[in-house]
């Protein structure tokens, strides 16, 4: 579905990814880990053409990944940003509003039910702003506004970031039944063990470089990785 070839970005003179590759097939959750400073936001920019890219290719069902944002979004790939970025003067109900804009206006007045239905507490917090929620209703909200943008493809950059351990476990939920919705996955996580224990597939980035690669259930037995990313 998604294949990413030799991607390089950098930043000035500083290096961010180097010859990434790898592949995102239909319908499955794919999830890359890494520490702080792997690359692991400048690689979803790059799929969302927030950056810029220094080489290499990005193709969604075997052509070209237009190279503006919005064109991107159309295409149907929905980013959520790290630290969730909601409209805090907002409320609610407007923030997933302006979530629905891939669409028609009575498009995303259809579609408000659904996530209402998905995420409860969004429902009782539908006329209040987004600033004064809490930083788990506000991860809710920031994945309930991509949702309404109909996407073929979510980009989720660190949705655990700040959470509480159990409001942790309930997003990763979430995760997962929005992948049974059909939506294909990828997953930005510096939990490494909630990302593979949820994923099909998972890439180790470090130093912008990928490292290791395997299915998720074989990584978690994985000595190195244990050591290196579940404290184990």
């Amino acid at each position: 579905m998604l294949e990413i070839h030799h991607l390089c970005v950098n930043y000035d003179h500083i290096e961010a990814l180097c010859d990434v590759s790898f592949s995102i097939p239909k319908g499955k959750i794919i999830s890359i880990i890494g520490s702080n400073g792997a690359g692991k936001t400048s690689l979803l920019n790059a799929i969302s053409s927030v950056v810029k890219i220094k080489s290499g290719t990005i193709e969604l069902n075997g052509a070209p990944l237009p190279l503006k944002p919005h064109e991107v979004v159309r295409k149907g790939i929905i980013q959520v940003p790290e630290g969730r970025k909601v409209f805090v003067g907002l409320s609610v109900q407007e923030n997933l509003v302006m979530g629905g804009c891939r669409g028609t206006a009575t498009a995303a007045r259809k579609k408000m039910p659904e996530m209402y239905a998905l995420f409860p507490i969004l429902d009782t917090r539908k006329n209040q702003l987004a600033g004064t929620l809490s930083g788990g209703e506000q991860q809710m909200l920031a994945i309930a506004r991509g949702l309404m943008a109909n996407p073929d493809i979510l980009l989720l950059d660190e949705p655990s970031l700040g959470l509480a351990p159990l409001i942790v476990s309930q997003v990763f939920e979430l995760i997962q039944k929005i992948n049974q919705m059909g939506i294909t996955i990828l997953l930005v996580e510096q939990n490494a063990h909630k990302a593979l224990s949820i994923s099909d597939y998972t890439y180790v980035l470090e130093n912008g470089k990928i490292k290791m690669e395997g299915k998720s259930s074989e990584l978690l037995g994985n000595s190195d990785i244990r050591k290196a990313y579940l404290g184990k």
